[in-house]
């Protein structure tokens, strides 16, 4: 039914939910009257820091690029965004 997840997809899973909790919460800071707008910025940033590590890849040779490591880092990103929301809301106040 369900392949298992290659360890490595795991890894980027991680790495991409601490890209998401970082710039979830340094753009709540920034942009804070805007959440829409925080949230977007965020994931657009995780989104280039996620297929721009995968294109450095390819260019320089170092490691293998796989397209599906930038997917698991962009899913990681917005989960980590959610866990950011709630870092926020809980512990800096935030109002929406």
């Amino acid at each position: 039914m369900f392949k298992k997840i290659a360890p490595d997809k795991w890894k980027h899973f991680y790495a991409g939910t601490l890209l998401g909790v970082i710039f979830q919460i340094i753009d709540i800071w920034l942009f804070p009257n805007q959440p829409f707008l925080s949230t977007i910025i965020t994931l657009v940033i995780v989104i280039i820091i996620s297929y721009g590590f995968e294109l450095f890849s390819k260019i320089t040779g170092f490691g293998i690029y796989d397209i599906m490591d930038a997917v698991a880092s962009i899913i990681g990103g917005i989960v980590g965004m959610g866990a950011g929301w709630a870092v926020a809301i809980a512990f800096l106040h935030y109002k929406i």
